[in-house]
This record gives structure tokens, sequence and C-alpha cells, in this order.
């Protein structure tokens, strides 16, 4: 009988677009692939893969504690039903919420990425005498996250997968998770024969500058505007497209209205939504990405694998595709002056970028495509359930039963 394999996800565009190589790895390896998520407009993509897919009713901004009770008892509910041999959950709610749930109902194995820590393990509040009151409270949702991720990764049965090693330093020097729990997995996994590489546009327009993602402050979207025109300052034809859109469930997203004054200034053009990211590759000379702090950036994955010169911040997550001097040159978060002296640098320097391009493309073949990551995903998954010992799913344990001789904090 094929083991069952769950993945708790967010929202079904983030499944699709992120753990999709991940999942068919698991499906080629023997594994039934369940998915459980929030459902937008991804669900027959999802299904017609060959996976089933369970709608969730939760949202990411969704963060008090009725709404966080209420998923719990869905989640709950759904391993009860589904009583999966492992669940893979990804980012930090799915990773709380489904830990206590797979605590709950004792579910064997356990896999929690997460793929950035964010603000529950970077402190830059100011200190306790100046905090406000909204600091004090997002202090101690902070501090009992912080809990919560400890007691779901020391569980038995689970392990944590993160995307660099700059996270695991952290996680582990801090004592949220001891090293022998932890596996560090490069990102989720690059298609080279679909991402492949692409000459430069040859025309009479300068050289162009993209940036793809989602539209945050915190990846640096404002720092990239400002850079670029004070690079067309100085009399250089560079063009920045924006391609994507605006999150409403992320606080930090930059108002649709903000997007299209940009997009009236010199060499700016906002596109939206791509469906096929290669079309702007095969436009742009340079990939951009000013983020505050990443897992593993995706959109610089596809950049790379199609052979671009980056610019990207000198942060967790960037510095592990983007490699200063080798492919990339990398600069200080919310730098703008230094932005623009690197965009220059690459735009005035054609073998420079050239030269980027190709060890870009080396990169991403040596261990991000998606044949070596599936492999390694496989055999976590295939070595958690052989320490389970391959049993038939263990009887739940009702709220008042602790693992381990503990509860949740």
């Amino acid at each position: 009988m094929s083991p069952k394999l769950l993945y708790l996800v967010t929202e079904d565009w983030y499944f699709w677009s992120h753990r999709l190589p991940m999942a068919r790895a698991a499906r080629a390896a023997g594994f039934e692939v369940v998915v459980a998520t929030r459902v937008d407009g991804h669900r027959q993509a999802i299904e017609t893969e060959g996976f089933r897919v369970h709608p969730l009713n939760w949202r990411r901004r969704n963060n008090g504690v009725l709404s966080a009770l209420a998923a719990l008892r869905e989640i709950r509910a759904l391993y009860r039903r589904e009583r999966p041999d492992l669940v893979h959950h990804v980012a930090i709610k799915p990773v709380v919420l489904g830990g206590l749930a797979a605590w709950l109902t004792g579910t064997p194995a356990v896999v929690n990425a997460l793929t950035g820590l964010g603000f529950v393990f970077i402190d830059n509040t100011p200190g306790d005498g100046e905090l406000a009151a909204g600091d004090r409270g997002r202090r101690l949702l902070k501090g009992a996250v912080r809990r919560l991720i400890r007691f779901v990764l020391g569980r038995q049965g689970s392990h944590l997968v993160l995307q660099n090693t700059d996270d695991h330093a952290l996680l582990v020097g801090h004592g949220v998770v001891a090293a022998e729990r932890v596996t560090v997995i490069r990102g989720s996994g690059i298609d080279t024969e679909h991402y492949t590489p692409q000459p430069e546009a040859i025309g009479t327009q300068g050289v162009t500058v993209a940036y793809v993602g989602r539209m945050l402050e915190d990846k640096g979207v404002p720092t990239l505007v400002e850079a670029q025109q004070r690079v067309r300052a100085r009399g250089i034809d560079l063009r920045l497209l924006l391609v994507g859109t605006p999150d409403a469930d992320n606080p930090t997203s930059v108002p649709e209205a903000t997007l299209r004054a940009w997009a009236a200034l010199p060499g700016i053009e906002w596109r939206g939504a791509v469906a096929d990211v290669r079309r702007i590759w095969a436009e742009a000379h340079i990939a951009a990405l000013p983020s505050r702090r990443e897992g593993l950036p995706k959109s610089l994955l596809e950049a790379a694998a199609c052979g671009r010169a980056l610019v990207a911040t000198d942060v967790p997550g960037c510095r592990e595709i983007a490699r200063a001097g080798e492919n990339a040159l990398l600069v200080p978060p919310d730098d703008p002056a230094a932005l623009a002296r690197a965009l220059e640098t690459l735009a005035t320097d054609a073998p420079l970028r050239a030269r980027f391009a190709a060890a870009s493309r080396a990169l991403v073949l040596s261990d991000l495509a998606v044949g070596p990551v599936g492999t390694r995903t496989v055999a976590l998954y295939r070595r958690l359930l052989a320490e389970q010992g391959s049993a038939p799913h263990p009887p739940e344990q009702g709220s008042a039963l602790h693992p381990q001789g503990g509860a949740p904090p």
C-alpha cells in the first residue's frame, strides 16, 4: 500500500508555484499525494496532476486567536479523516497549526519547512521602555509563536527543512531545534529544461532590469524604483520592468495606485502577472531582488536558470543563489545609492554581464535543479518513515495526553 503524504500550505497558488516539483518527485517514488490548502484558482490544475485537494477556510493574514483555533480544529479533523503517514507543512502558520494537529492526532512523521524566518525570529523591535502598545502585542505574539515552534519541532518524528545555511545557523544556535533534526534543501527544484539560457535582447533600447515577484516593500520594490531613477538621472538608459501583483494579505503590500504612479516615471513599466516568466528574462538583461530577507528566492533561481546576471541584497536567502563577484553584485538592504551603483555597473559592462550569466546557469545546474532537490526530498521522506518503523498510524492522543511527557507551551 502506498504511503500517504499530505502537504499543508496556506494558498493553492503557492503550492502550484513552489511545491509542485517536490510533489511530482514523491508521486514518482510511489507516494499518494494529498494537498490541503485555501483554494483560489489552482484546484483544477493540482487535481489534473493526480493530487487530491482538500480546501481549507483559513487565510494567511487571519492571525487572531479565534481564527487560529478554528483553523486548528479544521486541520485536526482533516488529519483524523485522512490519517496520513507523513505530513509536510510549509511556512510558519502551517508549521505551528499543522504541527499541533499532528501531535493531537498522533501523525507519525512530520516535515516542517520554514521558507523564511520573517518577523518571528528577527528581533528589530525597540527596547521594552520604548514599546508602544502595538509593539508590545507583536513582541508577545513573537514570543508565543517561538515557543510553539520549539514545541512542534521537538516532537518525536518531526524534522525541519530549511532553504539556506543562515537560517540553519540561527535556529540551531538559538536552541530552537537540535542540529540532527534539521536538513538544508536549497529550494524546491528548478526545471532546467523548461528554464533555459536566453540570449540578451538586442535592439535600440538600453539595458533592462526586471523584478519578478509580489509587489511588497519587504522585497525592496520602492528601493529598486528609486535606484533605477538615480541611474537614469546620470544619463544611462536603464529600463525597469516590475512583474507581479500586490498581495492584499501581506502588510507591506504596495498599493496599486503607487504602482501606477511608478509606471508613469521614465523607463518604468508595470506588467502585472505574467504566465510565463521566460518571456521576461528573454527581454531583460539583469535580474534584481533588493529584499530584506528570503528563504531561497524562486525569482532569482528562474532568472539564473535563464542565464541572467543578478543584483541582490546581501541577506540570508539571496546570497544562496546570488554569489558576490561570481554571478551577482550584492548590496545592503534599503540602500538605493548602493543599488544604483550596482545596476549602473552591470548596465555599462556587457562582458561582466555575460560572465555572471554563465555562472548563474552553472550554479543552478549544480544542486538546485529538479532532479537533485527531488532526490534529497524523497530520501528524507523515506528516512522519516523508516525511523517510525513504517508502523500503522498510531492511536489518537486525547487533549489530556502529553507526548514525550510534555505539553504545548
